[in-house]
């Protein structure tokens, strides 16, 4: 079973992130019971039959716009973004998106090629739940990790979780 961190804690998560392979069309997808992340392309064709269902979130690849689920945020409990490389960081962006300009509420999930040094900066951009692949870390090294989410006690810069700079939230004598 998949370990996450969320909400300050390091747990197992049921969910299962369902992969469509080249020649499987959305269309044709059968669902299994349970916690399940649907890609945006199987969202798009069955989301009549989706909407509301428990424990039901949507995953985007890191090329795929979060504009595409603007009317439908309030059917989705949980969106996760895909890393597919530690190097391609339009997730983050995604991310912010959801929380600033759509104001979501749900679950936002970082998942893919997640890194223990970039945690922080997920959670900054309004990631609540942190899914590395599964075997790369072990529980001792998600256990420090959530360590590493309190590195910095005053960031300067605004971001999602604090959208004033510091220099806008310190009192200066007279």
């Amino acid at each position: 079973m998949p370990k996450l961190i969320k909400n300050g804690r390091v747990i197992d998560d049921a969910a299962e992130i369902l992969v469509l392979d080249e020649v499987q069309g959305p269309e044709a997808l059968n669902l299994p019971d349970g916690p399940v992340f649907v890609p945006l392309a199987v969202w798009q064709a069955h989301k009549g039959a989706l909407s509301g269902r428990a424990g039901l979130g949507v995953w985007l690849d890191s090329s795929e716009n979060v504009d595409e689920l603007e009317g439908d945020l309030d059917s989705i409990g949980a969106i996760a973004l895909n890393f597919p490389k530690f190097t391609d960081g339009r997730a983050y962006s995604s991310a912010a998106l959801l929380r600033s300009r759509y104001a979501y509420k749900g679950e936002i999930r970082a998942i893919g090629d997640v890194l223990r040094d970039q945690f922080f900066f997920m959670q900054r951009c309004g990631f609540d739940a942190i899914q590395p692949k599964a075997g790369k870390y072990s529980d001792a090294q998600l256990e420090e990790a959530l360590a590493s989410l309190k590195d910095f006690s005053t960031p300067y810069q605004a971001a999602i979780d604090q959208p004033e700079p510091l220099f806008r939230r310190t009192q200066r004598a007279a």
